[in-house]
């Protein structure tokens, strides 16, 4: 279903009022362009809103027509007329104002959202202008109403203004109210899985989706909803399934983005940059452009190429410069480079522009790792209050407090947030390591070896993921996976964390090297006390495998695991649960 607000064929400049003007409900006073007057809703039908040319191709005046010149042109009207009922007219300049005028801001921001790409602030700061003017006049007018619903939507989480979201949903209930979803408005659904989704209410998302889906399984509009829905949900089948469809029944720059983006989550790096690059080569407008390098920056960031990461972010705010994500993302990879003066200032103008939670935590953490603690403090109180905005907004920002709380505050605290989002369904990858890690810092590693282990499983090439669980694989004295894994984390991104990426590499160091002839989980260095208590126990030489079946009870308690290795029959002794079940079942 494709319903486009109510307007006149011909293209209008509605009024363009400021982002901060847009705070009161309806700004019907912002000026006009005299250059491009805004068409009377009420027109006679009978007007003709096509201009054609007053001349023909050529200024010199023609002969006087034949009979055979006046059948030419007889035909050629007749197909001039076909052409104008299809739509497109075809018009020779001849020096005066009588071109096709440029399309406007409004015109320009449906284009985008007609093809499933992001339109410009100003662009989209035009559109709800126009729309808020129309429904004031008609307030019957269900489909503008979700046009306005949903850009509300997209403006709240572009700028980071949650307020919007209340607006978003009165708009949108309007237009269900005016017309029921059940008797065609699909696209007030769809605005309120896409309101639900920039609340992080992904269940919520994926219902709305889901039944627009089956009412209308040919509208491509209804899938990067869902996308977003069954990532968040962290169903990677369901992701896969929507991603694939929405290729099918729209092509180009989209498709190519959302592809990209599933590559990444699934740690297809080769995949990810070719799609990505594709798409930022096929982009046309300055928004598409934009969005399309940034997703080449944070590629690169991931991968620790930090110089390039800025250069693709610096590329994206020289084509947009009201994309304020890559102000951020450059502001992290130059942490990376050393250039922290910079990185601070940067940081600082993101979250002046684009007041995200994640980018304060990002900076807090940046001061503590100046060792500047004041700012650090000050910075986690202002972290606190735009938690505490969004949480007024309907927003859950849990995530993003519970790994506060896991690292500075309280890490029970940050086990009760993610335990809350486990039970409603939010499996992602990112809410999997967060949980393992609260659970690690609450002292519960055993519990949060699971959820750690989870997150590395789904293929996503996170270097704080695999960090978090090198440290809880050391802490339970699972020495060659720890090792393993940290330096999983160091060869992906060497400086992934201002505070973690030089925690990772003193445990890396603390841990050693391992020794040699054998995997580097059979020697941990530095025996337990009670370590050579066991050592001693087993006596018979000839009967290490009943030494092994002993033992294999214990496959989760990994202090026992390093004490089997003694030191002449060392590659019979895995220990590694595994391992050890693997020698059990291979004795006679």
């Amino acid at each position: 279903m494709d319903v486009m607000p109510q307007q006149d064929p011909e293209s209008r400049r509605p009024p363009e009022p400021s982002p901060q003007d847009l705070h009161a409900q309806h700004d019907p006073h912002a000026p006009q362009d005299p250059q491009d007057p805004r068409a009377p809703h009420d027109a006679t039908p009978d007007a003709d809103p096509y201009v054609m040319p007053a001349e023909g191709a050529t200024a010199v005046p023609p002969p006087a027509p034949t009979l055979r010149t006046t059948l030419r042109r007889a035909a050629f009207g007749a197909l001039a007329a076909g052409v104008l009922l299809a739509g497109a007219v075809v018009a020779v300049p001849d020096g005066k104002d009588d071109r096709a005028k440029e399309p406007g801001p409004v015109e320009r921001a449906e284009a985008a959202a007609t093809a499933g790409s992001p339109a410009s602030l100003s662009d989209l700061t035009a559109l709800i202008g126009d729309r808020q003017k129309w429904v004031e006049a008609h307030p019957g007018d269900a489909p503008s109403w979700a046009t306005l619903g949903s850009a509300y939507v997209e403006w709240g989480r572009r700028s980071a203004d949650a307020a919007y979201f209340g607006r978003a949903e009165e708009a949108l209930k309007r237009s269900l109210a005016e017309q029921p979803g059940e008797r065609g408005n699909g696209e007030a659904w769809v605005g309120m899985a896409a309101l639900a989704n920039a609340r992080h209410d992904f269940l919520a998302a994926k219902r709305w989706g889901e039944t627009v889906r089956k009412q209308e399984p040919k509208t491509w509009r209804v899938y990067p909803v869902l996308i977003d829905a069954y990532t968040g949900l962290g169903d990677v089948k369901a992701a896969t399934a929507a991603t694939e469809k929405f290729g099918e029944l729209r092509k180009g720059v989209p498709a190519l983005a959302r592809t990209a983006d599933l590559y990444r989550g699934q740690g297809w790096r080769e995949d990810a940059l070719a799609t990505a690059r594709e798409a930022a080569d096929h982009a046309t407008t300055p928004a598409e452009k934009a969005e399309a390098l940034h997703r080449l920056g944070e590629l690169a960031w991931e991968r620790g190429e930090a110089e390039e990461a800025v250069a693709q972010f610096d590329a994206a705010l020289r084509t947009d410069a009201g994309h304020h994500a890559s102000l951020a993302g450059k502001a992290r990879a130059l942490v990376a480079l050393d250039r922290t003066d910079e990185a601070v200032a940067a940081y600082q103008t993101a979250l002046t522009k684009l007041p995200r939670p994640a980018y304060a935590l990002e900076l807090g953490e940046l001061y503590a790792s100046l060792e500047l603690d004041g700012d650090a403090k000050s910075q986690y109180e202002k972290l606190g209050g735009l938690l505490e905005q969004a949480k007024a907004a309907g927003v859950d920002e849990s995530l993003i407090r519970a790994r506060y709380e896991s690292d500075h505050g309280d890490p029970a605290v940050a086990v009760e947030l993610l335990r809350g989002q486990w039970r409603k369904q939010h499996r992602s990858a990112a809410v999997a390591d967060a949980l393992g890690w609260a659970l690690h810092r609450a002292g519960r590693s055993e519990e949060g070896l699971e959820y750690a282990r989870q997150a590395v499983e789904t293929g996503v090439r996170n270097a704080s993921y695999a960090y978090h669980l090198g440290v809880i694989e050391r802490e339970l004295a699972q020495y060659g996976p720890a090792r393993r894994h940290l330096e999983e984390a160091l060869r992906t991104n060497p400086a992934f964390s201002p505070l973690d990426a030089p925690k990772a590499r003193e445990a890396l160091e603390t841990l050693g090297e391992p020794p040699p002839g054998g995997p580097g989980d059979m020697q941990p260095p530095p025996a337990p006390s009670q370590e050579p208590k066991r050592e001693a126990r087993p006596e018979p030489k000839q009967e290490p495998k009943p030494e092994l079946k002993r033992e294999s009870p214990k496959p989760e308690a990994p202090a026992p695991a390093p004490s089997q290795s003694a030191p002449a029959p060392s590659k019979a002794a895995p220990s590694s649960p595994a391992a050890v079940e693997a020698g059990a079942s291979k004795s006679p």
